[in-house]
């Protein structure tokens, strides 16, 4: 057995490859991270935080969501103030962005919180049980439901639909080109099979018999492959790309993004997620495409290993849900990186009252460097800073659509 893998998985895994001989990558992932009994995320085996496998913005305090709600009140008021005006999020994680948006609307914005109609859009079982346990107490007083995109009527949301980190988990197929031509690559298992993958990892059968995971390639699954980097503007057989270049395609954001939009009526989308534009996404050098794997807070790029105990991403291509959007009758009402989105909403405003509090002695200077620390990493341009931040919108009036959202303003300056 493979170094720290969920067995059970993995026989899972090697009999949904021998019903079929191969399985893409994309259904690989899929298995990896969301089983419905096995995955990594609906056993609650994915360990976020500090001290886990990776953390994310909310987990460096209650700033994140504080801010984000503040610019969910300000698309309220330019909505006009409907009741009720809902907030979907989707894949919210342990649910601490939830807690966070609702103590401070509770707090701040009363009026606004009696309006708000909170629904979380969550499969994996296990995210499910830690969001309403954290969130069980604000449960009286907010209207917190739990759903499916399926389960939520075509053309019902007025309010907002967000995501943060969320486009990256999504199941990714992996392309290669060999002699000039697209082809994919899949997964199947047997020690005969050409291997792309860096290390052998999972085995399963006797000392005599065993098979592993291995990659292999073939004609692509779908024609949508080729049809993505039509719609990115990207032409990966021209003859710039060198032989083996290796990288993926998110068809599932696609088509994440059409439903999405199909339950939007009236108001936003708003996607956080780390990634790039198409021709940075794309670059000739990054030869070897973004997946990344986490685990214990260490990342590697070999998806074989800790099956089922690790998390797997891939950065997002922006230029890609752009472009999608606009097909899906979406308009493009920005794009901006999260430092400068938090900056426009007040963090710039924290951090000097930080530094206020550290001058008159009202905290302890543990506290204040530790809070310090954690606001600057939200704008840190190398790590949380650097995400990409994409606002699209639905149904808003002409009046409407010339008032500038408060996140997409310049911040000011300090």
């Amino acid at each position: 057995m493979s170094l720290g893998s969920n067995s059970v998985l993995c026989d899972i895994i090697a009999a949904r490859i021998a019903a079929s001989g191969k399985i893409t990558f994309a259904e690989y992932i899929d298995l990896v991270l969301y089983h419905p009994e096995q995955g990594y995320y609906t056993t609650g085996a994915a360990n976020i935080g500090s001290q886990g496998d990776f953390f994310t913005s909310p987990h460096l305090g209650a700033d994140f969501g504080e801010l984000l709600a503040e610019q969910f009140v300000d698309m309220w008021g330019i909505l006009g103030s409907p009741k009720p005006f809902s907030l979907v999020e989707m894949g919210a994680g342990q649910g601490l962005v939830a807690a966070d948006v609702l103590r401070y609307l509770q707090r701040h914005y009363p009026d606004f919180f009696d309006a708000l109609e909170y629904i979380i859009v969550e499969k994996a079982a296990g995210m499910i049980a830690q969001q309403q346990q954290l969130l069980q107490r604000l449960a009286p007083a907010a209207q917190i439901q739990w759903s499916t995109l399926e389960e939520i009527a075509d053309a019902s949301i007025i309010g907002c639909c967000f995501s943060n980190e969320l486009v990256d988990a999504l199941p990714v197929h992996q392309i290669v080109l060999e002699g000039g031509q697209l082809r994919e690559i899949y997964v199947t298992t047997g020690a005969g099979e050409k291997r792309l993958s860096p290390t052998p990892p999972y085995q399963a059968g006797d000392a005599t018999g065993e098979k592993e995971f291995v990659e292999v390639t073939a004609e692509l699954s779908t024609p949508q492959l080729a049809e993505y980097f039509d719609l990115v503007g990207i032409d990966l057989t021209g003859g710039v790309y060198p032989d083996g270049y290796r990288s993926e395609v998110n068809l599932a954001g696609l088509d994440w993004l059409k439903k999405v939009a199909d339950k939007l009526q009236r108001g936003y989308i708003l996607t956080i997620d780390y990634g790039y534009p198409a021709n940075r996404y794309y670059n000739p050098v990054r030869h070897q495409g973004t997946l990344q794997c986490y685990y214990q807070h260490r990342h590697h790029d070999d998806p074989y290993i800790y099956i089922g105990h690790q998390d797997i991403t891939a950065h997002v291509d922006f230029t890609a849900l752009e472009r999608q959007g606009k097909l899906c009758g979406l308009q493009r009402l920005g794009f901006t990186k999260q430092a400068l989105f938090l900056m426009a909403l007040g963090l710039g405003e924290r951090i000097a009252s930080v530094s206020t509090a550290s001058d008159s002695g009202n905290q302890g200077i543990q506290e204040v460097l530790r809070r310090r620390d954690a606001l600057h990493q939200l704008i840190d341009p190398m790590g949380l800073g650097g995400f990409g931040v994409l606002v699209q919108s639905q149904g808003l009036s002409e009046e409407e659509k010339v008032r500038s959202l408060k996140g997409l303003t310049m911040p000011p300056m300090s």
